[in-house]
C-alpha cells in the first residue's frame, strides 16, 4: 500500500483511542504517571541524584499500583525501555505502562512493532508506545545513521508500524511503501499473529509545531518536553495538533497531552534550596539547546537562549545557571514543598494536560502515605477544561 493511502490506518487509530480510554475508570480526571526511580527529575548535564536500580523495578511498580497511580513510564537514556517495561508488566495487573519515550529512528519500524506487540501481550492491553526522534547529532554520531527531516520521517515511521500490526492482527498483505521504508515481506515463521488487545496507542514527543502536527495526524497523544510551558502548549502546540487532525480527518475527543513538568519540591524549605538550584541549572541547559529554542522565543527569551548557547559551546557550564533569574525560573518550574506541590501542579497544568508525570522518593512509611495523598490531590483535578483546550473550544 502507498504511504498516502490506507483508510485502515485511521480506523485502527480511532480504535486505539477507544481502547486506551476504556483502561481508565476516571476518564474525567487527571491521570497520574511517573518515571523511575521515584522522585526522579531530569538532571540536565548533571548525574542523577539516584540512579535507576533494575532490581527494584518490579517492587516499585507494585507500590505504584497499590497507591493508585494510573501509569508508569520509562525513558530511553541508559537502559532499554522495552526491557524495563517487561519487568513492570510482569509484576502488575492494572498499572498502565508506556515508553516516554523510545527513540524511533535507530530501530526498524518492524523491530519497534514487535517490541510493542510483545509488551501488549505481556501486559494484557496496558501498553502505550511513546516515540521520540532524538536530534540530528545523536542520530548521526551516536547511532551512526543518516538524518532526514524528522517530521515527515516520524509520520512515515508511525504509519509503517501500524501497517505491520495490521498484517499481524488482520492478515492484511504487508506492502508499505514510503521514502524511508519499503516493507513487504512477512512469512509465517516471523508473524506473531493476532493478540487480544491489538489497538496499541502511540504517543509522539514534540516541541516544535511540525511534530505536533504529525502527532495530530497519526498519534493518540503528544508528550511535550518539560520546557514547554502551559502557554506554549495552548498557543503553539495544540493549534498544530488540531491542524494535523483536520488534515487527516481525525477526532481529538480522546487525544492525550502527557506532561513531564519541571518540578522542585522537598519536605521543607531548607531541603528545597538545593532542588531549586538544580532546577535553575536545568533551565539554563535547556535554553542553550537549539531544539528547544521555540519554547523560549514564545516567551520573548530568545536573547537569553543566544547567550546560553554561546556559554554551552565554550563548555562554561557552571556559569550558565546565574543567567536564569527568578522570573524565568518560576515561569518554567513548579516550586513548592510537599504540602502544596500537588495543588500547584494542578493549578499550572490543569487547563492543558490530561496526564501528569510526578512522584517523590519513598524511603519509609511516612513517605508512602505522603505520596498517596499527593496522588489523590493530583488525580482529583478535572480534565474537562483541558479537553476543551485540546479541541480549541473557548472557556
Amino acid at each position: 500500500m502507498d504511504l498516502t493511502t490506507g483508510r485502515w490506518i485511521g480506523q485502527i487509530q480511532e480504535q486505539a483511542f477507544i481502547c486506551y480510554s476504556c483502561l481508565s475508570s476516571r476518564s474525567d480526571d487527571m491521570l497520574l504517571e511517573t518515571l523511575l526511580p521515584l522522585g526522579k527529575v531530569d538532571p540536565g548535564l548533571r548525574a542523577p541524584e539516584t540512579p535507576l536500580d533494575l532490581h527494584s523495578i518490579a517492587a516499585d511498580a507494585r507500590l505504584l499500583e497499590e497507591i493508585g497511580y494510573d501509569g508508569l513510564v520509562v525513558e530511553e537514556t541508559k537502559d532499554d525501555p522495552f526491557i524495563l517495561m517487561s519487568l513492570a508488566a510482569q509484576a502488575t495487573l492494572t498499572l498502565k505502562l508506556g515508553t516516554s519515550v523510545a527513540i524511533a529512528f535507530p530501530r526498524s519500524p518492524t523491530v519497534t512493532a514487535m517490541s510493542a506487540w510483545t509488551l501488549q501481550k505481556l501486559s494484557r492491553g496496558r501498553f502505550t508506545l511513546g516515540l521520540g526522534t532524538q536530534v540530528k547529532a545523536h542520530i548521526e554520531r551516536r547511532f551512526g545513521m543518516p538524518w532526514t527531516p524528522a517530521g515527515p520521517w516520524m509520520r512515515e515511521y508511525v504509519s509503517a508500524v501500524r501497517a505491520v500490526w495490521d498484517c499481524w492482527q488482520n492478515g492484511t498483505p504487508l506492502d508499505f511503501r514510503g521514502p524511508h521504508y519499503n516493507i513487504n515481506l512477512m512469512v509465517p515463521l516471523f508473524n506473531p499473529g493476532p493478540i487480544q488487545h491489538p489497538d496499541i496507542p502511540i504517543h509522539v514527543a514534540a516541541v516544535n509545531p511540525l511534530m505536533c502536527q504529525v502527532a495530530g495526524e497519526v498519534a493518540e497523544g503528544v508528550r511535550p518536553h518539560p520546557v514547554c510551558t502551559p502557554s506554549y502548549i495552548e498557543k503553539v502546540m495544540l493549534p498544530a495538533v488540531r491542524a494535523g487532525a483536520i488534515k487527516a480527518g481525525r477526532s481529538l475527543d480522546r487525544f492525550q497531552v502527557c506532561m513531564k513538568p519541571l518540578v522542585a519540591t522537598a519536605a521543607n524549605e531548607a531541603e528545597l534550596v538545593p532542588k531549586v538550584s538544580d532546577a535553575r541549572a536545568r533551565i539554563a541547559f535547556y535554553a542553550s539547546t537549539p531544539q528547544y529554542r521555540a519554547a523560549f522565543d514564545h516567551l520573548g527569551l530568545g536573547d537569553l537562549a543566544d547567550r546560553l548557547k554561546l556559554l554551552s559551546r565554550a563548555q562554561r557550564w557552571e556559569e550558565m545557571p546565574q543567567h536564569i533569574n527568578d522570573d524565568v525560573l518560576h515561569t518554567f518550574v513548579t516550586i513548592a514543598t510537599y504540602d502544596t506541590i500537588g495543588r500547584k501542579l494542578c493549578d499550572r497544568y490543569g487547563g492543558v494536560v490530561t496526564n501528569c508525570e510526578f512522584s517523590i522518593a519513598v524511603k519509609n512509611d511516612a513517605d508512602r502515605e505522603r505520596l498517596r495523598q499527593l496522588a489523590s490531590d493530583i488525580q482529583s483535578q478535572s480534565v474537562a477544561l483541558a479537553r476543551n483546550t485540546i479541541l480549541g473550544i473557548a472557556a
